[in-house]
């Protein structure tokens, strides 16, 4: 058994867009300009903010970051984006989800222009994915690819279960996965909470991408031996032990999952971190883009 380990990689991928990023500097060439908006207090959108800021300030990329209270209207939300759009020195534009009752997240999604779209939601970035056209890939299954290839997962002709439907995670990474190039190639079973015999389905699988958001989910006798497995999960529980007050759980319970797996992301340190740099990855690309506008 082998760790996909994703803090290793996600620094691999930051450090080669430093080089790329301090040579652009060199060339007099635009630099990459992340914006983030974040809305609210929420802890753990706090700290996924501070995450992609810090990143952003370790690669040599610009950021700001766009504190709005809970109470903010739609109509100004829309109209700080908009300004975001018109922004030339704006590369990439993400709002941290989720967002407050009272505020459209398709409205907010469909506003960011597709060329800033960082984030991979708008509607235009999915449709272009599923025809196998040039656009920018959701983060996190954009971080799964990238963690594939590193490790030179072998994924054509294989029988890939994802575990999980949502528009972040589960879609966008059944697309991926079924493309005619690598990482892709894959013959593709999607299951979810209707799905009947997922045990059965599961246990025929090479590769499984567990994002339901359950905490262990995924049990020993649900994976067949040698199996990839990746973890998309991160539920905080309580934990008094902990200084914290809670810990961190994904959807494999990965004590008695991983000595059957040939590879295993681990919670934290898996899929999280790599999150992060393929955020990094579209911001960059976002940038490029404008050298051939």
């Amino acid at each position: 058994m082998e760790i996909l380990d994703g803090k290793l990689v996600a620094q691999a991928v930051k450090e080669k867009l430093k080089k790329e990023t301090e040579q652009r500097a060199k060339n007099g060439k635009k630099i990459p300009h992340l914006a983030a908006v974040l809305i609210g207090n929420n802890g753990a959108s706090e700290t996924y903010v501070a995450s992609k800021v810090k990143s952003c300030s370790e690669i040599g990329f610009k950021s700001t970051l766009i504190r709005l209270s809970e109470d903010i209207s739609e109509s100004q939300l829309l109209n700080k984006l908009n300004e975001l759009n018109e922004d030339f020195d704006v590369d990439g534009i993400l709002v941290q989800l989720p967002l407050p009752k009272h505020i459209s997240e398709e409205k907010i999604i469909e506003t960011i222009f597709p060329s800033k779209d960082v984030d991979g939601f708008h509607p235009e970035s999915v449709g272009r994915m599923v025809q196998g056209l040039p656009t920018f890939y959701p983060a996190t299954p954009y971080g799964i690819l990238l963690l594939l290839e590193h490790y030179k997962i072998e994924t054509k002709g294989k029988h890939a279960v994802v575990i999980g439907r949502s528009n972040i995670v589960g879609r966008p990474i059944s697309i991926m996965l079924s493309k005619n190039e690598y990482p892709g190639n894959c013959t593709v079973t999607v299951c979810h909470s209707h799905t009947p015999n997922l045990k059965e389905i599961c246990l025929q699988a090479d590769i499984i991408i567990a994002a339901l958001g359950k905490p262990e989910f995924l049990k020993a006798d649900m994976v067949k031996p040698g199996s990839v497995v990746v973890d998309v999960g991160i539920t905080r529980i309580e934990d008094s032990t902990k200084k914290s007050g809670f810990t961190i759980k994904g959807d494999v319970d990965f004590q008695a999952v991983s000595p059957k797996c040939s590879y295993i992301t681990p919670v934290p340190g898996g899929v999280g971190p790599m999150t992060i740099a393929a955020l990094m990855m579209n911001t960059f690309k976002a940038c490029l883009a404008k050298d051939l506008a």
